[in-house]
């Protein structure tokens, strides 16, 4: 029989002693040794003294962040992979300790398989592991480029959850490239070699969606005439993405639950198991939250797929990106259709920054490509654009403009010597405005506020 220390030493950062315990035992059982640490600077002892294969560590501990845990194992000459531990009231501080350099992140109640599995897959030396800087270079689709904060966010979160296995749930508007995010993320993966399988589960039939998804057997209903791989099949090694994952029927909800927990199927109409190995991505333009709270989704398979979120901003919220994806599909599509257009007039430039773009980069792709198909020339000039384009839908402020209204209000009216307030206040009620205009994403407050997430994180907990 295997010896404890033949896969190699773990350590686990976990101020629950039942809970750590319970995860030694599980990990220790598999044959790895294990050596618990209850607080953070414990933890950082035992990580100078020797470092270890894998670290599995909670965010939240009693005296330091375990993001400076994290931060801390990353300056060291041989770092192990993190493998961050959450419960769904920290769920942004994973996030944010995997653009800090974590490797995965487990969210409570997970299972010892999953504890397992994470542990495997951070096995990999962190200098071998495959590191999109970011992901934007890494895609050639004129959907998924950009500068603005706001996707600097999803790309520094898409190359994290690139090198993990778990799912990913991507939400946004329909048109902001929700298939392209996934097929980039898919692209940045260990998975990149295998398949990337799309299905739009708004328009597949209820009555042929099970066949779709998992094939069928000759026979096995009216017009089987052979038999049919499903798509769960034909990704086996890859990525399966399930766009508009909302739509499909909650019976159907309840055999892709089954899929995902145990990852073996069968066949419309046949009694064989089989089994497939598939990273799914899933998206949707609804609200999830309220489709589980209205019980049109179930709320056991969100938890599931839900853990790593990415919300796709709007193309309205993405300021300068507008023009610079105007221009990429520009040249894309005078190249493709034989065109000379290679700019933009000034006033085109003003109405595209200044238009509300309720259909997002597809509106601006079919704009675009009616443009240069219906005219010629070199200059993309204002009377050449379609004529129902643009009528009566004025940009909102944008998040950037938001947030520098509320920090100069702030900080720049102008007041008496008895209006002068505690510097602490005044800095506290900037954070929270930005926070609440950036829709509770903490990260992105972060980064209009020219600050680190973890900056805020220590900050809003020093207020409580």
């Amino acid at each position: 029989m295997s010896s404890k220390q033949d896969k190699g030493l773990v350590y686990i950062v976990e101020d629950s002693i039942a809970s750590g315990a319970l995860y030694a035992s599980q990990l220790e059982q598999v044959g790895y040794e294990c050596k618990h640490f209850a607080d953070g600077y414990s933890a950082l002892v035992g990580i100078k003294e020797q470092m270890p294969l894998v670290i599995v560590q909670d965010v939240c501990l009693p005296d330091i962040s375990g993001l400076e845990v994290l931060q801390f194992v990353n300056k060291q000459d041989n770092p192990a992979n993190v493998v961050m531990i959450t419960s769904n009231s920290s769920i942004d501080v994973a996030v944010e300790a995997m653009r800090l350099g974590g490797f995965d992140f487990l969210e409570k109640p997970f299972t010892s398989q999953r504890l397992i599995s994470a542990v495997e897959g951070a096995l990999t030396p962190k200098k071998q592991v495959k590191i999109v800087p970011e992901v934007k270079n890494n895609n050639k689709n004129e959907d998924f480029v950009g500068e603005s904060l706001a996707m600097q966010t999803v790309f520094r979160l898409l190359d994290s959850a690139a090198r993990s296995k778990a799912c990913v749930f991507i939400t946004g508007e329909s048109g902001t490239g929700k298939e392209v995010c996934a097929q980039t993320l898919h692209d940045s993966s260990p998975r990149s070699q295998g398949p990337f399988i799309a299905i739009n589960c708004a328009a597949i039939p209820t009555e042929l969606f099970e066949s779709e998804f998992f094939g069928h057997v000759k026979g096995a209903f009216s017009g089987a005439l052979s038999d049919r791989k499903g798509a769960v099949e034909v990704a086996n090694g890859g990525t399966l993405f399930l766009d508009e994952l909302c739509e499909m029927e909650l019976n159907l909800q309840a055999k892709l639950l089954r899929f995902l927990q145990t990852g073996i199927f069968s066949k419309v109409g046949s009694s064989e198991v089989l089994h497939s190995n598939v990273r799914l991505v899933c998206a949707t333009n609804r609200n999830p939250v309220v489709e589980v709270a209205e019980g049109r989704f179930r709320e056991d398979l969100y938890y599931r797929l839900n853990v790593i979120p990415v919300k796709l901003p709007p193309l309205r919220e993405r300021g300068n990106d507008i023009l610079l994806l105007a221009e990429y599909i520009l040249k894309q599509k005078s190249e493709s259709n034989a065109k000379n257009f290679n700019a933009f007039a000034d006033d085109v430039k003003q109405l595209f920054c200044n238009y509300d773009w309720p259909g997002n980069i597809r509106e601006l792709q079919n704009v675009i490509e009616n443009t240069v198909v219906i005219n010629d020339g070199e200059i993309v000039e204002l009377d050449m654009l379609p004529s129902s384009f643009g009528l009566g839908s004025a940009k909102p402020a944008s998040s950037t403009s938001s947030v520098s209204h509320i920090i100069a209000n702030t900080l720049g009216s102008p007041m008496v010597a008895h209006d002068i307030e505690p510097l602490w206040q005044v800095e506290k009620r900037a954070i929270e405005s930005a926070i609440r205009v950036c829709e509770d994403n903490i990260p992105l407050a972060a980064a209009y506020l020219g600050v680190s997430a973890s900056t805020i994180y220590r900050k809003i907990k020093g207020w409580s």
